[in-house]
Formats: structure tokens, C-alpha cells, sequence
């Protein structure tokens, strides 16, 4: 009986850690996805003019 119930909370915790990583993947993709698309960087760049 140990080894069933042990299967079993072997097959749970597999089950849990999948949907875990799941979560992880998700906010990194969509969190990143939002804060990066606040954000914006707007680089100016410009040649000094010789007025002489």
C-alpha cells in the first residue's frame, strides 16, 4: 500500500510542478510583454553642428 499512495503523490506533485511552471511562463511572457510595451525609449541622436 505505500508504494501505491506513494505513486499517486508522486504523480500530484508531477502534475502540481507542471502547472506551477506553467504559471511562471505565463507571467514572464505576458508581464514582460506589459511592461515592456509601457515603456518607451526614444533615442535622439544628433550631430553637433560645426557653425563656424
Amino acid at each position: 500500500m505505500a508504494e501505491t499512495s506513494s505513486g499517486g503523490t508522486t504523480g500530484v506533485v508531477a502534475v502540481l510542478v507542471i502547472f506551477v511552471i506553467l504559471v511562471i511562463a505565463a507571467l514572464f511572457v505576458f508581464g514582460g510583454r506589459l511592461l515592456n510595451g509601457n515603456k518607451r525609449i526614444d533615442v535622439n541622436i544628433q550631430t553637433p553642428s560645426s557653425s563656424k
